[in-house]
């Protein structure tokens, strides 16, 4: 599975197309701290079907260290993910850090609990890279003194995650905003104003896919749900990076194998948390799943944190040592800083 920008909340969640993916029978229930059921909904870049092993190996860890039944909600919009959890008729999310902030805006109850940690093991390098990428082809055009820089994307059509997305919208926006001195990132999310086309690939592989077919002539999206369709060829932590798909990528970069993207411009972001509405789980059932989540066994199952190679996609790439660490909602302090809320 966005720092630099208030991001919008698309108006009304009327409509929106929801896909619902059920460990066990029945929908979303309406939870609460006596509710032998627990619902866990995750962002469209974690619906994903390469990830179906990986979320019934989270719903199986809940269960195994609540002793409740554990149901899945996955989604096709931001929007839906982050107003389940806001709303308590999902008890527990993956989210992205701006999803978090969006969420936590609405209702405090929504905490975070885990994050996973970076190669040390530790949260001093717990973060990804979101990227503003373009077809390789085309890259040269996007430099200006032999650097790759923002100033001739204006105008051009451009593809972002959603809205609501960490690292597929608020922080390549903000940096844009930036780049251009704008007063907002309003015109960046429409069609006809900043850029001639905006469209929305609703998750970090649909803005990829985007890019790569020609839809787009810039992308937004993050290293994190990529890596496991393709390679870096080089330096994946700033501009000037190359991203190529593998020859054996399964749908939907089936159609765009081989194919490479050149990020333009790279940015850090904290990683993704998992979090609670704490006013429909006991502190009882989260410090049991803390315990779980963290022990030596989630650590080294690849369904949870899968090397580079692996045939079967996990939750999160392993390197180093990666694992889950338990923090608060102190630790996204930058981000509500940056993000404004």
């Amino acid at each position: 599975m966005t720092i630099w920008k208030k991001t919008m909340m698309a108006a009304g969640l009327l409509g929106v197309a929801v896909s619902l993916a059920a460990c066990g029978k029945g929908s979303l229930a309406s939870g609460g701290k006596s509710s032998d059921t627990l619902n866990v909904v995750f962002l469209p870049s974690d619906s994903a079907k390469e990830e179906t092993a990986a979320r019934k190996a989270l719903t199986t860890e809940i269960h195994k260290a609540t002793g409740k039944k554990v149901n899945v909600q996955t989604t096709t919009d931001y929007n839906v993910a982050i107003q389940s959890i806001a709303s308590g008729k999902a008890q527990i999310a993956l989210m992205g850090p701006d999803g978090y902030i969006q969420a936590h805006k609405q209702s405090h109850n929504v905490q975070p609990i885990l994050t996973y940690s970076g190669k040390s093991g530790t949260l001093k390098d717990a973060y990804y890279h979101s990227y503003i990428m373009v077809p390789k082809a085309q890259a040269a055009k996007y430099k200006v003194n032999g650097k790759y820089s923002l100033k001739n994307i204006k105008g051009k059509r451009m593809s972002f995650v959603s809205n609501t997305s960490t690292s597929g919208f608020s922080i390549p926006a903000g940096a844009i905003k930036k780049a251009f001195n704008l007063k907002s990132t309003d015109d960046l999310a429409q069609s006809g104003k900043f850029f001639s086309k905006v469209m929305y690939g609703q998750s970090h592989q649909g803005s990829a896919v985007n890019l790569l077919k020609g839809d787009a002539d810039v992308a937004a999206f993050d290293d994190m749900d990529l890596t496991q369709y393709g390679k870096f060829q080089n330096d994946s932590t700033k501009a000037g990076a190359i991203f190529k798909i593998n020859q054996n990528a399964p749908a939907p970069f089936n159609s765009v194998r081989g194919k490479s993207s050149v990020a333009i411009a790279a940015y850090a972001v904290q990683n993704e948390p998992l979090v609670v509405n704490k006013s429909k789980i006991s502190d009882k059932d989260t410090n049991k799943i803390i315990k779980q989540l963290t022990s030596k066994s989630v650590t080294n199952n690849h369904l949870f944190f899968a090397p580079e190679n692996a045939k079967v996609r996990g939750l999160f790439t392993k390197d180093g040592n990666t694992k889950f660490v338990a923090i608060s909602d102190k630790w996204y302090q930058p981000t509500h800083k940056i993000l404004g809320e």
